[in-house]
């Protein structure tokens, strides 16, 4: 599984012209689950993002986490983040997985962290249109494989 994540003050995601998701201040998550996902990578990436200490605390040091912030989480899917593109011009994306195996995966990581957060989505499989403002900017790339 693969995620960038960025601290936003604002996020959303549009599909046909209407907003299907929008949050303030929190984390836009662009996860890509790869073909052999198991529920012990969906628990450490979950875990990893809503754990991530990359707000400020009152001193100005990245020492919070979207937990404790109490932020809001925008998770959309992205297959192409598994796109291995190191020969020719075009990326293969074998790694990714197929989307009722994906479909499945971000539906129980969204479930999983609506317990704990305030959660939006795009679409599954929808051509959206996904705008943010980065603060800070603060981008951070999680693999959970730890391939990067």
């Amino acid at each position: 599984m693969r995620a960038v994540v960025q601290r936003v003050s604002e996020a959303e995601v549009k599909v046909d012209g209407k907003i299907v998701g929008k949050i303030s201040d929190g984390l836009m998550v662009l996860l890509g689950v790869q073909k052999d996902d198991t529920e012990k990578d969906l628990d450490w990436m979950l875990e990893k993002i809503l754990n991530l200490r990359i707000f400020e605390d009152e001193t100005g040091k990245m020492n919070l986490s979207l937990l404790e912030k109490g932020g809001q989480l925008m998770l959309v899917s992205q297959f192409t983040l598994l796109g291995y593109a190191r020969k020719g011009r075009r990326p293969s994306f074998t790694e990714a997985a197929p989307p009722d195996k994906a479909k499945e995966i971000f539906d129980r990581f969204v479930k999983k962290a609506s317990e704990r957060v305030h959660v939006e989505t795009g679409v599954f499989q929808a051509h959206m249109l996904v705008s943010l403002t980065n603060d800070g900017p603060v981008t951070i790339l999680l693999d959970s494989r730890k391939q990067f």
